[in-house]
């Protein structure tokens, strides 16, 4: 009788208790990674492998584009061209330029002294070298030897960022007769920097010539038009 009740408490005991644990290591389901099992009467519940798979589309779905039509559109885009990038690219800097002012200035707001200013604070970033009046190499397109003459950004390259800064702002909406990189002043400046450079680097920038009207093409056509129609001779 008593090693029936002791039997019997021994059991009530185990119940209240729940079930004893398996070893890990016989568990076929075991999750290595997280090394974290719950387990609950004869059930097993594997929580954190279900909650690292759930991350783990959620970061994959973060990474991958939308999923529909919006995929589709993504995919059909064609890639951006040289310069539409490096437009995009201007217009980003130029954007944190104004941003990065005291106080800030918005796009709307900035006019043709703003674009001065920036196309002279990117005179610190340029690569092209330009003697001063008072250089032994002024004038010079080809120096012997090195000089102590600062650095500044090229007229062609400046030319061509305010050509596309002024595409970049109508495309956002800019009227073009408030256009600030379209203005007088900025053409002036921009011809005081060609002269400038020209007559330092000893590099004269030619316009380019239109071509001359041949004239005895134009005369050939006229005689072809006279023997097909010979009442305009008369």
């Amino acid at each position: 009788m008593k090693r029936r009740k002791n039997k019997i408490k021994a059991r009530t005991k185990a119940l209240s208790l729940g079930p004893t644990p398996c070893p890990l290591h016989r568990l076929k389901n075991f999750d290595h990674k997280s090394n974290l099992i719950f387990l609950h009467h004869s059930n097993l519940f594997q929580l954190p492998k279900i909650a690292m798979n759930n991350n783990n589309s959620l970061s994959a779905d973060n990474n991958q584009p939308a999923s529909g039509s919006g995929a589709a559109a993504v995919n059909n885009q064609p890639p951006l061209s040289r310069y539409e990038s490096q437009k995009r690219r201007d217009w980003n800097t130029f954007g944190q330029y104004l941003k990065n002012q005291r106080p800030p200035v918005s796009v709307a707001q900035c006019n043709c002294n703003h674009v001065l200013e920036f196309m002279r604070y990117l005179d610190q970033f340029g690569k092209t070298k330009v003697h001063l009046h008072g250089c032994a190499f002024f004038g010079q397109p080809d120096p012997p030897a090195p000089c102590t003459c600062p650095l500044r950004q090229a007229w062609g390259s400046l030319d061509a960022l305010v050509g596309r800064l002024r595409a970049a702002y109508e495309e956002h909406g800019g009227a073009p007769e408030t256009n600030p990189f379209g203005n007088g002043a900025i053409r002036v400046y921009l011809r005081e920097v060609k002269d400038c450079q020209s007559k330092a680097r000893g590099i004269p920038y030619k316009k380019k010539k239109k071509r001359k009207f041949n004239q005895t093409t134009s005369s050939q056509q006229e005689d072809q038009l006279l023997l097909k129609n010979p009442k305009l001779s008369a």
